[in-house]
C-alpha cells in the first residue's frame, strides 16, 4: 500500500513538473536562449555535412551520374605520406567502425548497407532509398580512419 501513495505523489509531481514547464517553463529567456543555440548548432552540424557531401561529391546527383555512367561510385580518401600498411586485424576495425556509424546514423540502415574491407579499400553494397543515402555511406565509410578507398555497388531502390 505503501508503494502505491508513493507511486501516485510522484506521478502527480512529475505531473505538476511538466504542467509547469509546458506553461511557464518554455517561456523563460533562459531556455528561450538554449533553444536558440541549439537550433543554431543544429543548423551548423547540418551545413557541415552538406560541405564534407560537397567536397567529396557525395551528393544525390554526383551518385546518381556515377551509377549510371559506370554502375558503381568510387572515391579515394586523402591520407598523409607514409601511411601505414593495412592488415587483416585492421580491416576488421574498419568494418566494424562503419557498421558502428551506420547503426548510430538517423538516415541510414545498417541492415541495408552491406560492409567489407581488404587492405584499407571499403566495399559498401546493399540497396537504399536514395542516391544521397549512397553518399551519405560512403561518406561515413571515407572518415573512417585507416580507409584509403571507398567503391560502392548500393543500388537505389526506393
Amino acid at each position: 500500500m505503501r508503494e502505491f501513495w508513493l507511486g501516485l505523489i510522484s506521478g502527480v509531481l512529475l505531473t505538476a513538473v511538466t504542467g509547469w514547464y509546458v506553461v511557464v517553463g518554455r517561456k523563460t529567456q533562459p531556455v528561450r536562449e538554449a533553444q536558440t543555440a541549439v537550433g543554431t548548432a543544429l543548423h551548423r552540424a547540418v551545413d557541415t555535412v552538406e560541405a564534407r557531401l560537397e567536397a567529396f561529391e557525395l551528393r544525390g546527383k554526383d551518385i546518381k551520374e556515377d551509377l549510371e555512367r559506370t554502375g558503381q561510385v568510387i572515391r579515394y580518401a586523402v591520407r598523409a605520406a607514409g601511411a601505414a600498411v593495412q592488415d587483416a586485424t585492421s580491416d576488421a576495425r574498419i568494418t566494424a567502425a562503419i557498421k558502428a556509424k551506420l547503426v548510430a546514423d538517423r538516415e541510414l540502415s545498417a541492415w541495408d548497407v552491406h560492409v567489407s574491407t581488404t587492405d584499407g579499400v571499403v566495399t559498401l553494397s546493399g540497396r537504399v532509398a536514395t542516391h544521397e543515402q549512397v553518399g551519405r555511406a560512403m561518406l561515413v565509410a571515407l572518415e573512417t580512419a585507416g580507409v584509403r578507398e571507398v567503391r560502392s555497388t548500393i543500388q537505389v531502390k526506393p
